[in-house]
């Protein structure tokens, strides 16, 4: 542990700003990601911290401007689980954590919007997620690869994302257009 503790509301206000606004899933984020920070998951200049998030919700947004986590440098990674899960990884110490939602919080999915917010505010990370550490297995750095005309629509292509089928080197999208 760290021996410090960020505000809850400094975190929520800078997250407001990139969001544009307050709802209960940036608060999810918001405490996921103070967790993070408090626990040595420190913001991410480049690839150092990876979040693997298990949602397409508003807590992403929070721990992409909180963490420096994001898909354009290859360090938010998205499973479509529809959990609100964040496995999330430092690579300078190579330890990693899990934090998965409560089901007590479930508890409060009848209460108006506002008065969630106002009581997930006033919660700390650990009454509001399990934590646990996990093995540090992060994926792996962002790949630049060359990109590369798709033989059938001509769009250029990452080369590591092109198929080939029946001898030609197409896209993702013509080769599912082909196999129909």
């Amino acid at each position: 542990m760290s021996g410090f503790q960020l505000n809850v509301n400094e975190l929520m206000k800078k997250a407001t700003v990139f969001h544009r606004h307050i709802c209960p899933g940036l608060v999810l984020g918001v405490l996921a990601a103070k967790y993070a920070l408090e626990h040595g998951f420190e913001h991410s200049p480049d690839e150092e911290i990876v979040a693997v998030v298990e949602t397409d919700n508003c807590s992403v947004d929070a721990l992409q401007i909180l963490l420096s986590t994001t898909y354009g440098k290859g360090n938010l990674i998205h499973k479509d689980y529809g959990k609100n899960n964040y496995n999330i990884y430092n690579r300078k110490t190579q330890k990693g954590i899990r934090l998965a939602l409560k089901q007590e919080i479930s508890n409060y999915k009848d209460l108006p919007r506002d008065e969630k917010i106002q009581k997930l505010l006033e919660l700390e990370p650990e009454s509001v997620f399990d934590i646990r550490e996990i093995e540090f297995n992060p994926p792996g750095l962002a790949l630049i690869d060359e990109s590369v005309p798709c033989k059938m629509c001509g769009e250029l292509t990452m080369e590591s994302r092109i198929m080939d089928y029946q001898g030609k080197k197409i896209c993702i999208p013509c080769y599912k257009e082909s196999r129909k």
